[in-house]
């Protein structure tokens, strides 16, 4: 998940109504529409407005005649009457020849997809109404799904296991193992597919069913599983030994700061002596979520801020009513990216803790989540945001400050973490001194 804006997120229902009414007296916009996709989204690159989204709907509901188009011109960064010739052209060679019958709502979707995908940003995209729908679900934690968390690995391609949710049918199968990847979603395939989008082919209706094609060290094989309703569980938390408790933070959602709240507050109440917090492989989330929970541990002052390209700077800010008072590590990783690495060097910068693990992910920006009227959504990367200390760690990541690199076959051969032992030594060992 990646980081946003929740202020942004709101949604004007009486105008989607409206929308969805009028569909089907714009036969002639799709015609128009579908084949802008196949120019838009091959031919241009570089800087797009997204207001293009506006005006290349508005062009297909007039039609197409010399005296609109000339008016759209003057409104749009990428639409010029050269462009208005050749999408009917392409518009009539797609429909005339392609071997097969066209899906028109994919292609007008695709529009829309082609024109993000132009920005070259892989953060930066389209949602339709459904994938939108889903999304928002997600910020509840709650979703209908196989019940597994993904990461996307850029090194091969596809996404890869990364978790299972309790209650989950992919935790049940007994033949998924972390690590898989995920070939094929109903036989489509997956490679190249952002998480996003592998998301929304395998989430669904409760009660209904997904095969997905899996690859492990076992091979490539096929598991149907059903899709149930879950509530994710975004923190998890346990009492060690000596006093030191340990905090899971999986991703940082809507619940996370209610759901981190329950938990410091059991390991206070129990008179912890030292705090584990676990982001490994946590992607991030919300800005929002992030800053909420590292209030609950920050002295006073700066959390993070944000600057946009108009430098306009947002500051977020901690008033230290809830400083933590104990020993604290900060296990991090090269999954750990984006709100995670906000709360990872908060915590460096402030000198409250010491990161243990590898280097993180480096993800420094944020992305704005912008609804449209008829139910679908933009994401566009919007600012840039900066630790405390005016680091900004995008494509760099975060140093540990101590580096302990993850004894992978420990973990397969015996279940042994060797990187949350040595964080439990570490902390008994500032507890004794």
């Amino acid at each position: 998940m990646e980081e946003m804006n929740n202020s942004a997120v709101e949604q004007n229902n009486a105008d989607v109504k409206n929308k969805k009414n009028n569909k089907k007296g714009k036969s002639k916009a799709g015609a128009v529409i579908r084949g802008i996709l196949l120019f838009l989204a091959g031919a241009f690159a570089g800087s797009i407005a997204v207001v293009a989204l506006f005006v290349v709907f508005v062009f297909g509901i007039l039609g197409v005649n010399n005296k609109r188009i000339e008016t759209l011109v003057g409104k749009s960064t990428i639409i010029d009457k050269n462009t208005a010739w050749k999408v009917e052209e392409l518009d009539k060679l797609i429909h005339m020849y392609y071997y097969e019958d066209v899906d028109d709502e994919a292609l007008t979707e695709g529009i829309y997809s082609g024109i993000m995908a132009g920005v070259g940003d892989p953060y930066t995209c389209y949602y339709t109404p459904d994938e939108f729908t889903e999304m928002q679900a997600s910020w509840n934690g709650n979703y209908e799904g196989i019940g597994a968390y993904l990461k996307f690995n850029q090194d091969t391609g596809y996404c890869t296991v990364e978790g299972f949710i309790e209650g989950g049918s992919a935790g049940e199968a007994g033949t998924i193992s972390e690590g898989d990847y995920i070939i094929a979603v109903n036989g489509e395939e997956m490679y190249g597919k952002t998480i996003d989008e592998v998301v929304a082919l395998v989430r669904g209706p409760e009660g209904t069913t997904v095969t997905v094609t899996f690859e492990g060290v076992n091979g490539r094989y096929d598991a149907t599983l059903e899709r149930r309703k879950i509530e994710t569980p975004t923190v998890k938390y346990e009492a060690k030994e000596d006093g030191i408790w340990y905090i899971q933070i999986t991703e940082f959602d809507t619940i996370t700061s209610a759901q981190f709240k329950e938990a410091i507050n059991a390991a206070r109440e129990d008179d912890m002596k030292g705090l584990i917090i676990d982001l490994r492989g946590n992607p991030g989330g919300s800005v929002d979520a992030v800053v909420d929970v590292c209030r609950e541990i920050l002295p006073k002052g700066l959390v993070v801020y944000t600057e946009d390209k108009y430098g306009t700077r947002e500051e977020f800010t901690c008033d230290g009513n809830n400083e933590l008072k104990v020993p604290l590590v900060v296990l991090v990783d090269g999954g750990s990216a984006s709100a995670s690495e906000i709360m990872a060097g908060a915590v460096k910068d402030h000198g409250i803790g010491t990161l243990i693990g590898t280097k993180t992910y480096g993800k420094g920006i944020v992305q704005s989540i912008l609804p449209l009227q008829d139910g679908s959504a933009v994401k566009i990367t919007t600012s840039k945001y900066f630790t405390p200390n005016g680091n900004n760690i995008h494509k760099i990541g975060i140093e540990p400050d101590e580096e302990v690199k993850f004894d992978a076959d420990a973990y397969v051969n015996n279940d042994t973490d060797n990187q949350l032992d040595y964080a439990i030594d570490y902390l008994k060992k500032k507890i004794t001194d």
